[in-house]
């Protein structure tokens, strides 16, 4: 059975984190790793040496989010910025809650930078997927864990 690849989207902002932390890991992280390695070698016997086996673990840690990070920058779609007509990745929506009147607004963006604190929300939430495609002045169903409810899309950006 073939698994279903899921589209990676970053922010150009994203991008530049995720590049940021791929290089401090490959030039001073890794380096340090294997300093601390060859440290702990020269103890002598590493079947009980502490330190070498925590640095090996550590290494196995950082090699894993190398490799995460370089899957994430080459596969990445990066999100345009500029004026939208429908809600899309990449935009930026207020929309007005049918039950109390309140408005939020979220920029919606890829699970990798969704931040609900910045009100960055994944295009995999039930409220992202729900206005995908759908316009100013809308009325859309959200369908989520507690219960359905609805929204008014009131600008998008």
């Amino acid at each position: 059975m073939k698994s279903e690849k899921k589209e990676i989207f970053l922010t150009k902002d994203g991008i530049a984190e995720i590049a940021a932390e791929l290089d401090n890991l490959k030039q001073n992280v890794r380096p340090e790793v294997i300093s601390q390695i060859k440290e702990a070698r020269a103890q002598g016997d590493l079947s009980e040496n502490a330190e070498y086996h925590a640095a090996r673990e550590k290494q196995g840690h950082v090699e894993a989010r190398i490799k995460e990070l370089e899957y994430l920058l080459d596969n990445a779609t990066i999100i345009e910025e500029g004026k939208r007509n429908k809600v899309e990745v990449g935009a930026t929506v207020e929309i007005k809650y049918d039950d109390d009147d309140e408005t939020e607004t979220y920029y919606i963006v890829g699970s990798t930078e969704a931040d609900p604190f910045e009100n960055k929300i994944s295009n995999e939430s039930p409220i992202a997927i729900a206005i995908m495609g759908k316009k100013k002045g809308d009325k859309v169903e959200v369908e989520s864990p507690n219960g359905n409810y609805f929204v008014e899309i009131v600008s998008i950006k």
